[in-house]
């Protein structure tokens, strides 16, 4: 049996599956097949020709433990689905979000709130995009990669499976952390081999390529490949491989 609110609005040719709930205000375009068990929380807009796969909350309120840094003092604007994205199963998208038309996030990720995605992205199953982060359009975001909060991820990206970011150089220690807080940015076309892990506050720059399983202490230059443990400079990345010539 579903729940679906008096109050929420219903475009054409929406097939819903069962056990769902849609709540007060809600609004879902024509033609959007939302699957099984999905929760889609007040106010959220889902645009049309969108697939929502069985299990997945769309609008999430987020929790806050006792010593979180992150507090509840802001109303979280309705999640926003745009046109033609796919969402796929036991999935969790956080209210505060803005996902650009014909993206896909796939199985079991985790976009935290005020996080906002561009267009035609891949977002991989079991990622998670934690708060205050910006996507791009066009960018690859692929399996269980963490993308830590305040971080900035511009158009063209490829981050490969199981990248680990971070913003915190006091690892929890010491009042000082409190201030010092600062994600990542991957500048345009930048890439970044599996497993690699980038540090607080680093920089990748424009076609900047991380190799595979590097660790990143320092800043990478633009259309530069670094490598290793800490990362360092290697070669500059081929001609025909720059985001211009593709």
């Amino acid at each position: 049996m579903n729940y679906i609110s008096e109050k929420s609005n219903i475009g054409k040719n929406v097939t819903i599956g069962k056990f769902t709930v849609i709540e007060d205000d809600v609004i879902i375009g024509d033609n959007c097949l939302i699957g099984n068990n999905v929760v889609i929380h007040e106010g959220s807009v889902i645009e049309k020709n969108v697939r929502i796969d069985d299990n997945t909350v769309i609008g999430k309120l987020p929790m806050r433990s006792v010593n979180s840094i992150f507090k509840d003092e802001e109303k979280l604007e309705p999640c926003k689905i745009g046109e033609g994205c796919l969402i796929g199963a036991g999935t969790i998208i956080y209210a505060g979000c803005k996902i650009g038309s014909k993206t896909l996030i796939a199985d079991l990720a985790v976009v935290r709130e005020n996080v906002a995605i561009g267009k035609r992205s891949i977002i991989g199953k079991g990622a998670t995009i934690e708060n205050y982060c910006t996507v791009g359009s066009n960018c690859k975001i692929q399996t269980n990669v963490y993308l830590t909060a305040y971080s900035e991820v511009e158009d063209n990206v490829f981050i490969a499976p199981c990248v680990v970011t971070s913003n915190d150089n006091y690892a929890a220690r010491s009042k000082e952390r409190f201030n010092n807080f600062k994600g990542v940015t991957i500048k345009k076309g930048g890439r970044i081999g599996a497993g690699a892990v980038i540090l607080p506050g680093k920089i990748i720059n424009e076609d900047g390529f991380v190799a595979a399983g590097s660790v990143v202490t320092k800043d990478v230059d633009r259309e530069s490949i670094v490598a290793g443990n800490p990362a360092k400079y290697f070669r500059k990345v081929p001609e025909e491989q720059l985001l211009k010539n593709q």
